[in-house]
């Protein structure tokens, strides 16, 4: 994937690092700034994040444990974190026991406007083809940023999300895994597939939403979020995937372009009841003093989705695009 393009002084002088090797990291100073829209912040951990999953071209592979590069990355979490735990509410006690109706009740107060409800009966052609590109800087490594946490569980929650991520990864089949499934999606669109390729396209919201699942996998210690984050996740797809699915029918898309849907109908039906129980449930048993950090990273992702989806419905609604 090429670096992209700059949106501020310190993602700027970040990207001409890597593309240079060897010159100096700039300061991550981004006091001031909302770190959930800063366009500088969230460019500049996309860039850092994605260094631990598939790289940037020419920058060499050494750079993901770059000692300067990490210190930078930690200076730019900061901010970033604080902001979510502004947002979501603070970590709170909890008895392991309640971990999954306490995932219900976070479900059940998301008050976040219905865009799957937009999609499904008022979305244009091209207002649902923005909406697949934004989606298709997660959907295309659909996954990925949880599987970080199968060496950091044992037991009952380790098998919940391997069978989860099995289903995700397709039970081995390429032609099945999710990522590949919506790469059919994107081509009904006449859209690109390659990995990454709308990254200067989206605004920081978009990026934001990926930064959560990257940060959360990426240390050990918010493990517990991470596998709320997931949890949300699921627990809050089958029916939106359902008005995605008959919102493309609607539009003329074919079965092979509404099959990545049609498949997270039935699929997160049952990784819904696996992701509260089996997953946070027996992991919240086995750690009960990370029992609070489930529920907040649930918080955090329906949050920052919700705020995501508000910036994509008011540009429709003001008739510009949601895309940079």
């Amino acid at each position: 994937m090429k670096l992209p393009v700059a949106r501020g002084p310190v993602s700027s002088a970040l990207i001409d690092a890597l593309a240079h090797d060897g010159r100096a990291l700039p300061a991550a100073d981004f006091s001031g700034a909302d770190p959930l829209a800063d366009e500088d912040l969230q460019l500049s951990l996309f860039v850092c994040y994605e260094l631990h999953f598939r790289g940037w071209d020419d920058v060499p592979d050494g750079r993901e444990w770059d000692p300067e590069l990490l210190r930078f990355r930690a200076a730019a979490e900061r901010p970033f974190e604080a902001a979510l735990r502004a947002l979501a509410g603070p970590v709170r006690p909890v008895q392991p026991r309640d971990v999954p109706a306490g995932l219900a009740a976070v479900v059940a107060a998301d008050d976040s406007p219905s865009l799957s409800g937009y999609l499904r009966g008022r979305a244009t052609h091209e207002q649902f083809r923005e909406f697949v590109t934004h989606r298709s800087v997660y959907h295309l490594r659909e996954a990925d940023p949880h599987t970080f946490a199968i060496p950091r569980l044992s037991g009952r929650a380790k098998a919940a999300l391997i069978e989860i991520q099995i289903d995700e990864y397709g039970g081995g089949r390429t032609d099945r895994m999710h990522q590949e499934l919506f790469t059919r999606t994107m081509r009904w669109f006449g859209l690109d597939t390659t990995y990454g390729a709308y990254v200067d396209a989206v605004p920081a919201p978009t990026l934001a939403t990926n930064n959560v699942m990257a940060l959360f996998g990426l240390h050990r210690r918010l493990r517990g979020a991470l596998l709320g984050q997931l949890a949300a996740f699921e627990m809050t797809s089958s029916l939106p995937n359902r008005a995605y699915a008959n919102g493309l029918r609607r539009l003329g898309g074919d079965a092979d372009a509404a099959r990545f849907y049609d498949e997270h109908v039935e699929a997160d039906a049952v990784h819904e009841q696996i992701a509260a129980h089996d997953l946070c449930g027996s992991f919240a048993a086995a750690e009960p003093e990370l029992a609070g950090d489930v529920l907040f990273g649930a918080r955090c992702a329906l949050a920052v989705d919700g705020l995501w989806a508000t910036g994509v419905l008011e540009a429709w609604a003001e008739g510009r695009s949601s895309l940079r």
